[in-house]
């Protein structure tokens, strides 16, 4: 039975046999951009013409087994080619004695020398890696990553602008922060409108405010304690105020955004937590493949990293649950049932990534339906909360009296 080795050198595939000797050879084709390509494909696995070319040479010259080293490459190559056997070896012997004698076979294959081929092998390496990193940035799922962070980001902003502009125009017209709660519709209102005096019924109608709630404004901002302002102290307030509401039309695009790419990227993550978590949580993981890879105890306690640390380092309980807190059957849910449900979640997750990432089918419906009986089932058992244990109760009533103490030297005015 004879034997060829095949070495995939960067400038083209070589053949050997045991002792080491040049068999044949086929040098790649194309410019360097091309090249490198077919060099990211053979890491791949993937067969490319030059080598399937070189194993039907061997094959024609009695060659009855070839050893390559790349399994996944042995296998595509073994369907691909037929009437030879392709096998892997990682490192092959022969393969060690190309690399350790390189000088002499970049001499006798490519007819170069060793200054000359280093400098190709640069030129080909590098932009192979520019190819790698330009597949890795094409990923649709760190796509979403950074739009579900710049969500995050908006959300952090619009907080900080809402609190400044309320106790910013409330020196003017303090009434309207417990008459409209929501931020956005306070931000638009005062862009609108500015002085307290355009609150009319008439302009808040416009607006979209129901009559009574215009009435109850009007009457308000015509009864208002607040300071006088003029134009020109209300201007930089109302571009403010404006500020928010285009992040908020721009936030709400995102959210869009990410809804529709989840489809794409993620489905049955999405139709599990919904979008904005499922994005949140391949953004934590780093992406959808890590995520399909971890460990259902992982996805349980992503975005909780801090406190897990601290656990660790402490000896203190765990947390029972990350940024899956957000799923509504966990934060709807009493203290003592969280974790259980946050389990079962964090195990439906895992399955969904490794289906969204490896097969594409959508099994969404019935992990769904998993989770839900599992949740309810939860909710029956443990309806009650546990009791709890001796020592938990006697530091929770030490910790009770001393408070009781403490308020009630504060209320004699700290004397003894």
């Amino acid at each position: 039975m004879s034997v060829a080795y095949l070495v995939l050198d960067v400038l083209g595939a070589v053949a050997l046999n045991e002792n080491g000797d040049v068999i044949t050879k086929v040098l790649y084709e194309g410019n360097t951009d091309e090249i490198a390509d077919k060099m990211n494909r053979l890491e791949a696995g993937e067969p490319i013409d030059e080598v399937v070319k070189l194993i039907n040479e061997l094959r024609d010259r009695g060659i009855t087994r070839i050893i390559v080293e790349n399994r996944e490459l042995a296998r595509n190559l073994a369907n691909k080619v037929t009437g030879v056997e392709i096998r892997s070896e990682l490192p092959a012997s022969v393969g060690n004695q190309y690399r350790n004698n390189l000088e002499r076979y970049v001499r006798e294959v490519f007819g170069m020398d060793m200054q000359q081929y280093l400098a190709r092998v640069y030129e080909i390496t590098v932009t192979q890696t520019r190819h790698k990193l330009r597949k890795v940035v094409e990923k649709r799922d760190l796509f979403v990553a950074q739009a579900i962070s710049s969500v995050d980001d908006l959300d952090k902003i619009l907080n900080l602008i809402s609190s400044r502009v309320r106790e910013w125009y409330g020196l003017h017209f303090p009434e309207l922060e417990d008459l409209v709660k929501d931020h956005r519709e306070y931000m638009t209102l005062v862009t609108k409108l500015g002085h307290r005096t355009n609150f009319t019924v008439d302009n808040l109608t416009k607006l979209g405010l129901s009559q009574d709630r215009a009435k109850r404004i009007y009457e308000a901002a015509s009864k208002s304690v607040g300071a006088e302002m003029s134009d020109w102290d209300l201007e930089p307030i109302r571009t403010y105020a404006g500020i928010y509401v285009q992040l908020s039309d721009l936030r709400n695009k995102l959210s869009q955004y990410i809804d529709e790419a989840m489809v794409e990227v993620a489905p049955n993550i999405r139709e599990l937590v919904g979008p904005l978590l499922g994005a949140r949580l391949i953004m934590l993981a780093g992406g959808l493949m890590r995520l399909a890879l971890l460990p259902a105890s992982t996805i349980q306690v992503l975005g909780a990293e801090k406190a897990l640390f601290r656990a660790l380092r402490t000896g203190s309980r765990p947390p029972k649950h990350g940024v899956i807190f957000q799923f509504p059957e966990i934060f709807r849910a009493p203290r003592w049932q969280r974790g259980k449900i946050a389990r079962a979640l964090a195990a439906k997750l895992a399955i969904a990534a490794k289906a969204d990432a490896f097969t594409g089918n959508f099994i969404a419906p019935r992990l769904k339906e998993d989770l839900m009986k599992r949740i309810q089932e939860v909710k029956t058992v443990y309806a009650k909360p546990p009791p709890r244990k001796p020592e938990v109760e006697a530091g929770r009533k030490a910790a009770e009296k001393k408070a009781a103490e403490k308020k009630a030297h504060e209320k004699r005015g700290g004397r003894k």
